[in-house]
């Protein structure tokens, strides 16, 4: 019952810049933490960087520095701003969601994903 869409991916040059977005929809609960995964071809998903409901972030040591994560007030956005992008930051990014159920257990939602290339 949650949906998660990606927006913001494209083509850039070496040392530029993206902004990606995530719309987040149905049943969201206050308590939740939101981040942004990639896959690149012949490599496994990796954690680019997380929010949790208080604003508090993560990020990857590869990205820290050039990426930033941030979520609106609602809770229901969640956005990864990219600078200085190289080409091995080309591949497809994710939006996630986890948030607890019963008994403890967790959840995982995922957004289709959005293409970003960075390339001459």
């Amino acid at each position: 019952q949650v949906q998660l869409v990606e927006s913001g991916g494209g083509l850039v040059q070496p040392g530029g810049s993206l902004r990606l977005s995530c719309l987040a929809s149905g049943r969201i609960f206050s308590i939740n933490l939101m981040g942004w995964y990639r896959q690149a071809p012949g490599k496994q998903r990796e954690l680019v960087a997380s929010i949790d409901s208080n604003g508090n972030t993560h990020y990857a040591d590869f990205v820290e520095g050039r990426f930033t994560i941030s979520r609106n007030n609602a809770k229901d956005w969640v956005y990864l701003q990219m600078t200085s992008l190289n080409d091995e930051d080309t591949a497809v990014y994710y939006c996630n969601l986890k948030q607890s159920g019963a008994y403890g257990s967790d959840y995982d939602y995922w957004g289709q994903g959005t293409q970003v290339t960075v390339s001459s």
